[in-house]
């Protein structure tokens, strides 16, 4: 019964691994006014759990993320840039599967 138990949870995890997947979104930040501004956007994208990269175009006024989509989410991305002082939201409709 112990085994059987072990095994389950095992696969349970396996599982629960495949749904995540590593997601890429584009944000509008509009309010970036100065060559200085991508580094406190960037800065505060990095701090923000499962983003794993972070690119910020002053020119632009982008952000593309990196992110797990297990462990945050566009919501979180655009919170974080909000409380940085950058309102953003995402250019696309939803985030991209990385790799797409």
């Amino acid at each position: 019964m112990r085994k059987q138990f072990v095994l389950a949870m095992f696969l349970a995890l396996l599982s629960m691994s495949s749904w995540a997947a590593s997601q890429k979104v584009t944000l509008s930040v509009p309010d970036m006014t100065c060559s200085a501004c991508p580094i406190t956007v960037k800065l505060a994208l990095s701090k923000v759990e499962g983003v794993s990269q972070v690119s910020v175009s002053y020119p632009d006024r982008e952000a593309v993320v990196t992110f797990d989509d297990a462990l945050t989410s566009i919501e979180a991305l655009t919170k974080a840039t909000s409380d940085a002082g950058y309102p953003s939201t995402p250019t696309a409709l939803e985030a991209t599967p990385e790799g797409q």
